[in-house]
């Protein structure tokens, strides 16, 4: 999986947003799949148009590091679960509380390229990742 600075990187490179949606795809299908038996009503994220799973994990360290997996039944979707599990995963509850993902995600440019639905879709994910780390941060 690629690190959320080879995305940025490599979004700076591509002008054109076809060539943008393009890659967003690519990552998506870049992405694990998850196991069906990890794909239930417990890790859906609500809040999305497409169907959207999330899989959190702690290393169970003090503090704890998180890892996320996820997946989508949607091409672009699945892309921006890549992005932001890319963003997230391997840092602690504290410096994923502190993260800004509304900004990255708008020097991305996409905030303004997006659907409505999609943009909502991605606010959801990011609430689920923020809340289980909180969790995450309560149970250690």
């Amino acid at each position: 999986m690629q690190t959320i600075d080879e995305i940025t990187a490599d979004f700076e490179l591509l002008d054109d947003w076809e060539d943008r949606y393009r890659y967003v795809i690519e990552l998506g299908r870049a992405l694990p799949d998850l196991p069906p038996e990890e794909m239930t009503e417990e890790t859906k994220v609500r809040g999305c148009v497409s169907q959207v799973w999330l899989v959190s994990e702690s290393d169970g360290e003090s503090p704890p590091h998180l890892s996320f997996r996820g997946n989508s039944d949607a091409h672009i979707v699945k892309g921006l679960v890549a992005i932001a599990l890319a963003l997230f995963s391997g840092h602690t509850p504290q410096e994923i509380e502190a993260t800004d993902a509304e900004a990255l995600f708008s020097r991305l440019g996409l905030q303004e390229h997006l659907t409505p639905q999609r943009s909502n879709g991605l606010r959801s994910m990011v609430a689920r990742i923020k809340n289980d780390a909180r969790e995450a941060a309560a149970a250690a």
